[in-house]
């Protein structure tokens, strides 16, 4: 037996799936994450959450977490038992995951060092989640409660870059008992900011991604469509004007010294899509333009605003901040995503590519700094 002895490696639950409509989106993410995670410096529990919230053992198979005639994977396809469930006690002094299965001994996964949370939309991106790690004491990769919270909710998200003096386009929101009581009235109000501001407009869910739900409405016709598609996602919805421009992105990732901004990309309009939807996204892999041909003076003013939105909304670890790049050549935000998708077309790890950050070295960037971040007020 060897006497040579060695601390043994971080432990690692990539935590993928999740109840909202993008599901599917965060299975591919966490293949590619699954797949980029160096093995030699980390042991990987992939934890996948099924869409009705069961939280399951799945295999480390980062093969079947992929796109395979334009079909989608989902943790249920994945998950080794159709009953068990994996645990993680609410408890700051016990980092042990338990899987139990019904008639059977609970058996003990392992403490846990880190979460590594590849969820997208509600129920994962939005702070539920990051309340749940907080309670337990795990750290966790990416944004705390608060902003990964202001990060899901584009009405609020907005209203906090404002308050910040960051440069937004008009929207208007209709909340949910604004629709279940005068559906009549939240139509109307929608109609006049479309006289204020002219057709087409978006409608979207307030506290979505990927985009799930929107709709691009030429006119009052299609207008009631558009809302129920929305409110399929989300009962509180966001109607967005069309700002005339380019779509930029831009990533920010925090290092020692403070978040730094990637250089930007650009999404170029897409021909086969009406604009930039989930088909073009993740189906039809519509490819973005890395680094954006931008001027190197507009390079940096999209670099200062995306990483003024990520300390405006009090973020922590990585951002996606989406820009439009109007006719008059100045910058609007548009949102941004604390957990933006880390697929390999995703444009967020293209970005850092770029930036000279590989995405092995991004996945053990973000490891580590959750790793020397505490829990609780920071």
């Amino acid at each position: 037996m060897s006497s040579q002895t060695s601390s043994p490696k971080p432990r690692v639950a990539v935590v993928f799936g999740g109840r909202s409509s993008e599901h599917t989106i965060s299975v591919l993410t966490a293949g590619a994450v699954l797949r980029a995670i160096d093995r030699e410096k980390y042991d990987v529990l992939p934890i996948g959450i099924t869409t009705d919230g069961r939280w399951a053992l799945t295999a480390d198979d980062p093969d079947r977490m992929a796109i395979v005639d334009r079909r989608l994977p989902t943790v249920a396809e994945l998950a080794e038992s159709t009953e068990g469930g994996v645990v993680l006690p609410v408890d700051p002094t016990n980092r042990e995951m338990v899987y139990s299965e019904p008639g059977s001994v609970p058996k003990a996964l392992g403490e846990v060092d880190v979460v590594f949370p590849v969820l997208h939309g509600p129920y994962g991106e939005d702070g539920t989640l990051q309340g749940l790690l907080e309670l337990s004491g795990v750290p966790y990769v990416g944004s705390g409660v608060l902003a990964s919270a202001v990060g899901q909710d584009k009405d609020y998200m907005k209203r906090v870059f404002a308050s910040f003096g960051l440069p937004v386009g008009p929207y208007e929101v209709i909340r949910p008992r604004e629709w279940e009581k005068d559906p009549a009235a939240a139509r109307k109000k929608i109609v006049d900011f479309a006289g204020e501001h002219g057709w087409p407009l978006f409608v979207k869910p307030a506290r979505a991604g990927s985009s799930m739900g929107i709709s691009k409405v030429d006119d009052l016709a299609g207008l009631d469509e558009a809302i129920e598609e929305a409110r399929a996602h989300d009962p509180k919805i966001l109607v967005e004007s069309l700002l005339r421009g380019r779509e930029i992105e831009c990533g920010v990732l925090e290092f020692e010294d403070g978040p730094r901004a990637s250089v930007p990309a650009e999404i170029p309009p897409v021909t086969a899509h009406d604009f930039y939807d989930f088909e073009a996204k993740y189906i039809d892999s519509a490819t973005g333009i890395v680094p954006a041909p931008l001027t190197d003076e507009q390079t940096a003013e999209v670099q200062e605003l995306a990483v003024a939105a990520f300390e405006a909304a009090s973020c922590e670890g990585l951002v996606r901040a989406d820009f439009f790049l109007q006719d008059n050549g100045e910058f609007v935000i548009n949102e941004i995503n604390t957990l933006p998708g880390f697929t390999p077309i995703s444009m967020y790890p293209r970005m850092w590519q770029e930036s000279g950050v590989s995405y092995p070295e991004l996945i053990d960037r973000l490891l580590q700094a959750a790793l020397h971040r505490s829990t609780g007020l920071r």
